[in-house]
């Protein structure tokens, strides 16, 4: 199931802010106190009425005691109240009520105390940190849509370094909710296309936004409160249909990536070529085997041809132009070009990682 298709939040949580706790939830302390309470009120109450016979009621003195009035007492008594009309006589019960109920009391009203506390306490913590987490959220990347692509997406950018504390995830859905705390990702619940939950999110400030709901027409809206909010951020967005890609770079977005397209162009290629499959599929895994990636051009390598360095190189990025590697172009390599390479994802003792050893970068200073 989508998350599209999983019930929605009260409306009174979207757009809110929402950090992943670091202990259990505060309302999950408020219940298990609330129960705590309820048992020394149940028991007491139990306590005084199995022992009815050693109470007496001052304001009628020739009257039992009933559990009316066993209720009665443990309320007023608990509470530190004691008006004195219902009163333990015998001796037994008041070595009870000095040993059981005193204590059952302090315990009682340390509960009362500690849950008003704590759950002000904890309002308290989740504005501090929430206000905090907006003073430094700046350059991050936004996702919009946690669903199978976006977790993807977020898999891949940890396992090239970036850290966990610089991704925001915009979501609707309550179990992408769940799935991005368990995660470890702060989330904005609401709706992507409207401005004040982007705002949120920090897109006005975001380096980057990764738009992937399962639905072309909210990607273009998306993709275009993200453009007014930040006129920079570099966008990158998936859609479903080939047809829809002109309107996605006509509302902004700065690279469009087709999501059924691609997946049938892999099943076709894997039908006539199992092989050529097996090796588009290990490119696109991270962590095993062959891996694409761009790294800077190093001085040792200014004037050399692609086809002659260490890595294979399949592109050349030139004044954010991208060449492919046999173009006359690009023959010569020349300071600040950057290259688009496929090498092994592990470094091996036969195939050193050129750009991983200190080695000096050829950029245009």
């Amino acid at each position: 199931m989508s998350h599209d298709q999983v019930a929605l939040p009260p409306v009174g949580n979207r757009g809110r802010v929402s950090l992943p706790e670091r202990v259990r939830s505060p309302w999950w302390q408020l219940g298990r106190r609330v129960l705590l309470a309820a048992a020394i009120l149940i028991g007491t109450v139990l306590l005084v009425w199995l022992d009815r016979a050693a109470y007496r009621d001052n304001n009628d003195p020739t009257a039992r005691v009933d559990l009316v009035d066993a209720i009665y007492y443990t309320t007023v008594t608990l509470s530190t109240t004691g008006y004195g009309d219902i009163a333990p006589v015998a001796p037994h019960a008041r070595m009870i009520n000095a040993f059981v109920i005193t204590p059952a009391r302090i315990a009682f009203l340390v509960l009362l105390i500690g849950t008003t506390l704590e759950v002000l306490a904890s309002q308290g913590r989740e504005m501090v940190r929430v206000a905090r987490w907006r003073k430094r959220m700046s350059d991050h990347v936004v996702v919009i849509g946690y669903g199978t692509k976006g977790r993807s997406a977020v898999e891949t950018l940890l396992n090239n370094g970036l850290d966990r504390e610089a991704i925001v995830v915009v979501d609707p859905s309550a179990a992408a909710l769940q799935d991005a705390h368990a995660d470890g990702f702060a989330v904005v619940t609401g709706d992507a296309t409207r401005r004040e939950v982007l705002s949120r999110a920090g897109v006005d400030t975001a380096a980057q936004v990764i738009i992937t709901t399962d639905r072309d027409d909210s990607n273009v809206l998306a993709t275009l409160t993200v453009r007014q909010l930040n006129p920079d951020a570099y966008i990158v967005a998936a859609v479903r249909e080939q047809e829809n890609v002109p309107l996605m770079k006509q509302s902004g977005a700065s690279s469009v990536i087709t999501s059924s397209d691609a997946v049938g162009r892999l099943l076709g290629l894997s039908s006539m070529s199992p092989a050529l499959g097996s090796v588009m599929e290990d490119l696109l895994t991270y962590g095993d085997g062959l891996e694409v990636a761009e790294r800077d051009l190093l001085v040792s390598e200014v004037g050399r041809q692609p086809q002659t360095l260490p890595d294979q190189v399949i592109a050349v990025v030139r004044d954010e132009r991208v060449y492919r590697y046999f173009d006359p172009v690009v023959t010569q390599l020349a300071r600040g070009d950057r290259l688009v390479v496929v090498r092994p994802a592990r470094e091996r003792p036969w195939a050193p990682r050129p750009g991983t050893h200190g080695e000096d970068a050829a950029d245009e200073d």
